[in-house]
């Protein structure tokens, strides 16, 4: 138990090993299975209320395990374990999401948690692997805030248009720029790989330094909210086709 939970590496994490791909692979099979049934989900209350439900704890056990972990091997500090990376904000506005079903936060969560958190389960910043904590916290969390953010999406009547494309963007940019200078400084952290890349290999190492990394950084990122803005705009004329 005192492995399973502590700070030592008894067996190290290999990216596309077979416990990344399997984890892979759960991911993939969720989210297909989510577009087909999610008619199937809106129309059984039950169920639906089940997998919210279950989204909302899987969510909150993870960020509470996590920083339970750190402070039992006694390395929690600010600068590493507030949840202000990406993830950790789509995860607690996908929390919010769930229990109040907010059209504005589901959006928001739409655009900040599908493919950042897919991002992190293809390269993982990750020492562990699957017989420590780490490992399930990091692979359970980055899934399920993908998850709850298609399921938000798929199951309620929020609607992604061009405005909530533009203003989730801009609060985004918002809140980069809030921990570009105010947070990252204060603290030494390198929250939103603002300061610098991640240890882990990602695209991040290709947008060069300095004013070019920031500009790719955006020009990326919007680029990837307007991807996702069309793939939901195709989504949505295909079932309108469907209906018709």
């Amino acid at each position: 138990m005192s492995n399973w939970f502590g700070l030592s590496i008894d067996q190290a994490f290999y990216p596309f090993g077979i416990s990344h791909n399997i984890m892979l692979a759960i991911y993939l099979i969720g989210i297909i299975s989510m577009l087909c049934i999610y008619k199937q989900i809106i129309n059984n209350t039950t169920f639906y209320q089940a997998i919210r439900w279950l989204f909302f704890f899987l969510l909150l056990f993870s960020e509470i395990s996590y920083q339970l972990w750190a402070a039992v091997n006694g390395v929690w500090n600010l600068r590493d374990h507030m949840p202000l990376h990406l993830c950790g904000v789509a995860s607690i506005i996908a929390m919010i999401a769930l229990l109040f079903n907010k059209e504005k936060l589901i959006q928001f969560a739409f655009f900040i948690g599908i493919i950042p958190a897919f991002l992190a389960l293809v390269t993982p910043e990750l020492p562990y692997d699957y017989q420590h904590f780490r490992f399930w916290k990091f692979f359970v969390h980055h899934i399920v805030i993908s998850w709850a953010c298609v399921f938000l999406i798929l199951t309620s009547t929020a609607r992604i248009t061009f405005k909530s494309f533009i203003g989730s963007f801009c609060i985004l940019v918002g809140y980069g720029i809030f921990i570009g200078i105010l947070i990252n400084p204060l603290l030494g952290s390198n929250y939103l790989y603002l300061s610098n890349t991640p240890t882990a290999s990602t695209p991040l190492n290709f947008f060069g330094t300095g004013f070019w990394y920031y500009s790719n950084l955006g020009l990326v990122t919007l680029s990837v909210f307007f991807l996702l803005f069309v793939c939901y705009s195709l989504y949505e004329k295909h079932q309108l086709k469907k209906v018709h």
